[in-house]
């Protein structure tokens, strides 16, 4: 199992019983393909983006996003499966997944 970071770009719009349902569902569907998540947490409530996001096929396009930190463990062969999945969720405006390994390894020999 590889070490991941993901940062999920959320709408802003949402009040706090859809922002936790949502927390939820990303929960649920890392459990799905067998991750082990390590934490997670709301990086920043709202953020100005540089540029405007809409959810396809919607007019509405936003220019504040609530961004979704997690970190957690996957098997790298689960990994395209997970991106399909979570790009279906109409919530999630945006998302980035990258391994943390090697940011990891270069903390520690710094240190």
């Amino acid at each position: 199992m590889r070490n991941y970071e993901a940062m999920f770009i959320l709408r802003p719009d949402l009040i706090q019983s859809e922002k936790d349902s949502i927390f939820g569902q990303i929960k649920q569907t890392l459990s799905k393909f067998k991750a082990d998540i390590h934490s997670e947490t709301v990086w920043q409530e709202k953020r100005k983006l540089c540029f405007r996001l809409g959810i396809k096929g919607q007019p509405t396009k936003f220019s504040e996003g609530l961004y979704y930190l997690v970190n957690f463990s996957l098997l790298p062969s689960e990994l395209a499966k997970l991106k399909a999945t979570l790009h279906l969720n109409d919530n999630i405006l945006r998302f980035l997944i990258i391994r943390s390994d090697n940011i990891a390894s270069q903390i520690a020999t710094k240190q």
